[in-house]
Order: structure tokens, then C-alpha cells, then sequence
């Protein structure tokens, strides 16, 4: 069952098996913590319900989640290959970050410096955001912990499945 490709997501997402609402859930946030939380939690009456459970399912998300749920992230700047819902996503929320040779080079150069100083790909929310606040955040977390970094990807995460669910729910 693609539940996707459904009008009526909730309905849908409510009455799928275990493993078909788990298959939904992942591409906001392959964290199966996460999903797995989600999904036994079911029924949910409103989609507001269900994103506010989703806003506090599984706290603390550990290294291992986070550098499990990155490997599905492109590079910031770069466009992501393939019809994945993940790659899907991924290219709408990145459409407005680079535009010009001048910002390419400079995200490319920014995601070389903290894949050198983390040894992970830079990830931001970048719906919502020009390139100038990508290039801005990313200049400025250089200077974060490792530990601090980690604490703000992890939210970057969560912001990034929230705003993938209400997509969801919103087809």
C-alpha cells in the first residue's frame, strides 16, 4: 500500500499494517525509533495530533540514529539523485538554496571544512531558507562542539520530519 500517494493520509496511515505505516513514516526520518513510536501509537484523530506526537516521539536520538538517518541527506547545494520520496523531498526543500557559481563554490567549500572538522555531511532545514542563512549557519556551526553539533543536527532532524509529515498530510 503506498500511503503517499493516498488523499486521505491519516485515514490511511491509521488503518495500514505495522510495516506499511513504518514504510510511510521513513522517508521523513529513517530513525525506526522514531517511526516504531509513531506508528504503535495509532489511532490518531486529527493530523494535529499526530504531528504533535511526532514533535516529541523518541527524544534523544543517538549518534548512531543521526548518522543512520544522514546517510539518506544529500550535501548541502547538491541536487539528489533518484525518485526516492527521500530524494523527492529533498529537492524541494533545497530549490531555493543555490542559485549562482559564486554559492555553489562557497557551499561546496563550507561542506568540505565540516565534513573535515565532523566527518558528516552538513544538514539544515533548508526549506524556507535562502542561500545566504544556509551559508551563514553553516560558517557559524564550524565553531560548535563536536557535542553542541551533534544536539543541532538532531533538532535539524526533527525539524526536517516534521515538515516532511505535514507534507504528507497535506497531498
Amino acid at each position: 500500500m503506498a500511503l503517499t500517494s493516498s488523499p486521505d493520509f491519516l485515514s490511511a496511515f491509521n488503518a495500514a499494517s505495522i510495516a506499511d505505516a513504518n514504510a510511510a513514516l521513513k522517508p521523513c526520518v529513517d530513525i525506526p525509533r522514531w517511526t516504531s513510536e509513531i506508528v504503535l501509537a495509532r489511532p490518531f484523530g486529527t493530523p494535529a495530533e499526530l504531528i504533535s506526537f511526532a514533535e516529541l516521539a523518541a527524544p534523544g536520538w543517538t549518534e548512531a540514529e543521526i548518522d543512520g538517518a544522514l546517510a539518506h541527506h544529500p550535501r548541502i547545494g547538491e541536487r539528489a539523485d533518484g525518485s526516492s520520496s527521500e530524494a523527492q523531498f529533498s529537492r524541494r526543500e533545497q530549490s531555493g538554496v543555490a542559485t549562482s557559481a559564486d554559492v555553489q563554490a562557497q557551499l561546496a567549500a563550507g561542506n568540505r571544512a565540516y565534513e573535515e572538522r565532523f566527518g558528516r555531511v552538513f544538514l539544515i532545514r533548508a526549506a524556507g531558507r535562502s542561500a545566504e542563512e544556509v551559508l551563514a549557519a553553516l560558517s557559524q556551526r564550524l565553531d560548535n562542539t563536536p557535542e553542541e553539533e551533534l544536539d543541532v543536527i538532531a533538532a535539524q532532524l526533527r525539524e526536517i520530519a516534521i515538515l516532511r509529515l505535514e507534507g504528507l498530510l497535506n497531498q
